[in-house]
């Protein structure tokens, strides 16, 4: 049976108490989605992801956020990442606000760090001007308008011209009743700066789970953003995201992705170089095992001449597991001198696992510096036999190993603790 029905949109909207606009938005998204079939291994962005197993018609919209207060956490949610304290704390579950604080120092320099709905209410004006407008559109595909139909929780954070947020900021979204639509929306104006967290768990569970998300990073001129997005849902979990930064002239965007949960993810992240001098930067970092199945689909567009890129992103796999990486690099008429880098390396951990990888060049520019590589391999028996020849246990052997192949990218990755907390997760699942 359907439940996302236009009753339902209406519903969640009164729930919310939101004003006239935003119901009109999510009904014009919810037409969009009932006129936008489902994607198929017939459309070429989805030719090496089946939907087939998927019980759709058994998800729903999170309308009242189940068990949103009583659901037990674990303790790893509240742990520190940073070196310097963080400034601003905000944890959802099912979308909605159970502990929330912002310090004294961030709200005197005007930062606005708080949920979705909060910023609804209370600042209509930013929100209706940025968002789903200038990053994620609607209109690009059947999960981004049913996203946009809708959407509950998720943060909100801006930052105002010329201020340099005094400490980083912290998100967390615990999926406890398997459906989730949280929205990420980052402003930077002109000249500021900033650090985000953006943690996205739940545990597990027989039933299939379901996360619609969309992540819009807005960088202005000259301004700096560190953005970290770790994922570590169930192995129920069926997860779609649209995700797009957008930088503007001498403007900087440093974006972090880890991904190690779900059962099926399809992602689609997209960098865009606006103006001269932007300059992008994206690490990610995959562990599958089991049956999972990762399909992330990167753009680095350089719309600007006098711009740079630079994609890296590296997967192991063991098990049964099968990733997909699709990049492409695209460079607009008239956008010289511009250097766009993009290289996807995996690690096969067992015969049975299977890795994709699928660069891709566009250029409609002469003047420029692009590359791109792509690597497929497996462990080096050899070396493993030489740290057991050491007395090394082999799990040991095969942790070490990892860590090598995965230190490069750690590298790029400017905070211990999240590095820690990702090869943390990555040395439980080689155990597994």
């Amino acid at each position: 049976m359907n439940t996302f029905t236009k009753e339902a949109v209406q519903k969640l909207s009164a729930s919310l108490n939101e004003p006239e606009w935003m119901l009109e938005f999510r009904l014009k998204a919810f037409e969009i989605y009932e006129n936008t079939p489902m994607p198929t291994t017939k459309d070429e962005a989805w030719r090496r992801t089946n939907l087939r197993q998927m019980k759709f018609d058994e998800f729903g919209p999170s309308i009242n956020g189940d068990a949103a207060t009583d659901a037990a956490l674990p303790s790893f949610l509240n742990q520190q990442l940073t070196a310097d304290e963080t400034g601003g704390n905000l944890l959802q579950v099912d979308g909605v606000t159970r502990d929330y604080e912002l310090s004294e120092a961030l709200q005197a320099q005007g930062v606005i760090f708080c949920d979705m709905h909060t910023a609804v209410s209370q600042h209509p004006d930013l929100v209706q001007k940025y968002f789903m407008t200038e990053g994620v559109s609607v209109s690009e595909g059947k999960f981004a308008a049913l996203h946009g139909a809708f959407w509950r929780g998720g943060t909100f954070l801006y930052v105002p011209k010329n201020t340099k947020a005094a400490a980083p900021l912290h998100s967390v979204l615990w999926n406890e009743n398997g459906r989730t639509f949280t929205h990420t929306l980052v402003v930077l104006e002109v000249g500021s700066e900033a650090i985000f967290m953006d943690e996205y768990a739940s545990g597990n569970s027989d039933a299939q789970g379901f996360h619609n998300g969309v992540v819009e990073l807005l960088v202005g001129d000259n301004a700096n953003l560190i953005y970290a997005g770790l994922q570590d849902f169930g192995a129920n979990m069926w997860q779609f995201n649209h995700e797009r930064g957008r930088v503007g002239r001498d403007g900087k965007l440093d974006w972090v992705t880890s991904m190690m949960g779900t059962r099926l993810t399809k992602a689609f992240q997209t960098m865009e170089l606006d103006q001269p001098g932007s300059w992008g930067r994206m690490s990610g970092i995959f562990f599958t095992n089991g049956r999972q199945h990762l399909d992330l689909d990167t753009q680095q567009n350089h719309n600007a001449g006098n711009t740079v890129s630079d994609l890296l992103y590296k997967g192991a796999l063991k098990d049964r597991s099968r990733t997909v990486w699709q990049g492409m690099i695209k460079a607009l008429p008239g956008s010289q001198k511009i250097d766009g880098f993009q290289a996807n390396r995996n690690l096969m951990l067992d015969r049975t696992a299977r890795a994709d990888s699928i660069p891709g060049l566009e250029i409609e520019a002469d003047d420029v510096k692009c590359t791109h590589a792509s690597a497929i391999g497996k462990l080096d028996p050899e070396e493993i036999f030489y740290l057991m020849s050491r007395g090394i246990p082999r799990n040991t052997a095969v942790e070490m190993s990892v860590q090598g192949f995965f230190d490069p990218l750690m590298r790029r990755i400017p905070f211990e603790g999240i590095r820690d907390r990702i090869f943390g997760r990555i040395v439980e699942k080689i155990n597994m």
